[in-house]
């Protein structure tokens, strides 16, 4: 049978999911006050921050290029996954000794070098994991436990607070990344397959054409436009919202999120996930015109944190699905790989130029280059799909 124990198993997804729970309270207990810290205590501006953000998740993603075509090349997945989230989770607390932006871009840089080593050889053991008519399900599900962890690591953070300092937070966070080793390590099984034994740029030559380069081109115009939440968390404050209040926006960003990803995978699985991608391009849309549009009212930067964790919960989900549907299962940690290059590289240019333009100018200029170049990726999107209706339609 095709959906035998031996092939598919929810139970590995499962555990990746509790895996990415623990991790995620370790993460989130950070980075929902990392922005404040940033700007108030370090004394960096907007610009700043864009590039810390920038810097980080740019090196991040270009991390994931190679670890995944390294899991297709020797046919494992495991031992890379275990790697990343070790390093991550060993970096973190560095934070509570950092005394300079530079040693926060180099702790920020370090943990998500540990994020680009485990994300695409793990995306890949998911698809690998599960039976093709449910990969949506399953990335769904995953998003749901790894956003459930980002809920409780910023209320974790903001109860801590009342009594300790900020950097105390930072040591805290080894908990429950310590957890999140040990399921790893004890209750995630390796998935082989076939090794894909050809050169690194043979496995590249191999995915990017046809359909799915276009549809990187596509998420590429719409991800040099597409900001971190940290500016979200920036926008609330500037708002009036007090500091030590911040990090519930960010615990509503991920409430969203969590809330978003489970049915958003599944409605991936019925209508497509190129639809469901650009619903969510849409709701980025309405976070930008709200920023543009901004109202000095605190109740706004919480709408706008609801919208916007709608946004990336669905998003994520749909931009993985798509991912493997395009490639075959032994190129799919290239596959992987390739999209978070494509995705970084924008990642870094969006919150660079958001930043400096914020900076600069004001935030309507921000938010404003935001809007155009959502428009444009969805009017994109929109042939994109129009095209592969067309071509079905006359097969």
């Amino acid at each position: 049978m095709s959906d035998s124990p031996k092939k598919y198993s929810w139970k590995n997804v499962r555990n990746l999911g509790f895996v990415s729970f623990f991790t995620d309270m370790s993460s989130e207990m950070i980075f929902g006050i990392l922005p404040m810290f940033i700007i108030d205590e370090l004394g960096a501006g907007k610009a700043v921050l864009g590039i810390v953000e920038g810097m980080g998740e740019s090196v991040g993603y270009g991390t994931r290029t190679i670890s995944g075509t390294i899991s297709d090349k020797i046919g494992k997945r495991k031992s890379l996954i275990l790697l990343g989230y070790g390093l991550s989770t060993l970096a973190k607390p560095f934070f509570a000794i950092s005394t300079s932006v530079a040693h926060i871009v180099g702790i920020r840089v370090t943990d998500r070098i540990g994020k680009g080593i485990r994300t695409s050889p793990r995306d890949a053991l998911l698809s690998d994991s599960i039976e093709p008519t449910n990969i949506g399900k399953a990335f769904g599900l995953h998003r749901t436990m790894d956003q459930a962890g980002a809920i409780i690591g910023p209320l974790i953070a903001f109860g801590l607070l009342y009594y300790f300092e900020v950097r105390d937070i930072f040591w805290f966070s080894l908990i429950p990344g310590g957890i999140a080793l040990f399921i790893l390590a004890r209750h995630v099984s390796e998935r082989k397959i076939t090794p894909k034994n050809q050169s690194v740029f043979s496995n590249f030559r191999d995915v990017l054409h046809g359909k799915f380069l276009l549809y990187l081109i596509i998420i590429m115009v719409f991800s040099i436009g597409a900001f971190n939440f940290s500016f979200v968390l920036v926008e609330s404050s500037e708002l009036g919202l007090e500091k030590n209040f911040v990090p519930l926006v960010y615990v509503v960003i991920n409430v969203a999120h969590t809330l978003i990803g489970m049915p958003s995978g599944i409605l991936s699985d019925k209508i497509g996930a190129e639809k469901v991608l650009l619903i969510s391009m849409g709701l980025f849309l309405i976070t930008s015109s709200i920023g543009y549009f901004e109202t000095e009212f605190v109740l706004v930067g919480f709408a706008m944190a609801a919208i916007f964790g709608l946004y990336h919960g669905m998003t994520i989900t749909a931009q993985r699905t798509v991912v493997s549907r395009y490639v075959s299962e032994q190129l799919r940690g290239t596959a992987f790989g390739v999209y978070y290059l494509f995705v970084g590289a924008s990642f870094l240019v969006a919150n660079i130029t958001f930043g400096f333009l914020w900076d600069v100018f004001d935030s309507q200029a921000a938010f404003g280059y935001s809007i155009t170049t959502s428009i444009i990726g969805m009017v994109l999107l929109l042939i994109f799909i129009y095209k592969n209706k067309q071509k079905t339609s006359d097969v």
